[in-house]
């Protein structure tokens, strides 16, 4: 006598109705089937002829295919629950960010009540023509300093050349720089600027620095508003 095992059934093909918890569904398929192989095993088991038993190796196959779809099934509900607060842990740290002064890097600040900051990086000692632009593209500034390798912090109080005062919104800044010799040397621009707001619809959430989004992974520092100086 031969045993007939029930195959392990999916759920698209035992239920093509839409259901609302597709993992419970698949869940009680799979119990459904191991129920049914469990009373035909038993039926057989009981009527088999005992000069020609049934080969055990066919039903075991059939018990570790159970186990393996079922904690296949287990690692996915963990994986979900995982996924889950990872998203929530996010959400929270875009919240956390709100208010925060941060570095980012880009060239538009904005200017509210007298001052912008930027940031720029230079490789060695150097002379540095600094450029402000507003948003239509106007100069509202522009300087040259001396500066030394490193990190260079620069604010802006939104006045000109000649002590005119612009207006608050968003101006860009350009910084070429050239050493000793009079070769050029490459600049890096950074922004630091207030978080204005979250989106947490997003995937992973984004945050809202002077108009632009940005995700964690581009928050390059968190810091004080009085921490940076003047170049």
């Amino acid at each position: 006598m031969a045993i007939t095992s029930t195959p392990i059934t999916s759920n698209a093909s035992s239920n093509n109705s839409s259901s609302n918890s597709p993992t419970a569904t698949n869940a009680a398929t799979l119990g459904e089937n191991f129920s049914t192989f469990l009373t035909l095993l038993t039926t057989q088991l009981k009527n088999q002829n005992p000069l020609d038993p049934l080969d055990t190796n066919q039903f075991t196959q059939q018990l570790v295919q159970f186990s393996q779809v079922e904690q296949q099934m287990k690692t996915n509900d963990q994986l979900g629950s995982i996924i889950a607060l990872e998203k929530s842990a996010s959400s929270t740290a875009a919240l956390a960010y709100v208010g925060s002064t941060v570095v980012v890097d880009g060239s538009t600040a904005s200017l509210k009540n007298g001052s912008a900051t930027w940031s720029f990086n230079v490789s060695k000692p150097a002379t540095a023509t600094v450029t402000i632009r507003d948003a239509t593209g106007q100069t509202a500034y522009s300087g040259s300093f001396s500066v030394t390798p490193g990190q260079q912090d620069f604010k802006w109080d939104g006045r000109s050349s000649n002590g005119t005062q612009w207006p608050d919104g968003n101006y860009s800044i350009t910084v070429t720089a050239v050493d000793t010799n009079g070769q050029t040397v490459g600049v890096s621009t950074e922004v630091q600027s207030l978080v204005d707001s979250a989106d947490l619809s997003t995937d992973p959430p984004t945050l809202s620095i002077n108009g632009s989004d940005y995700t964690f992974d581009k928050i390059k520092r968190i810091v004080r508003p009085s921490s940076s100086g003047s170049a």
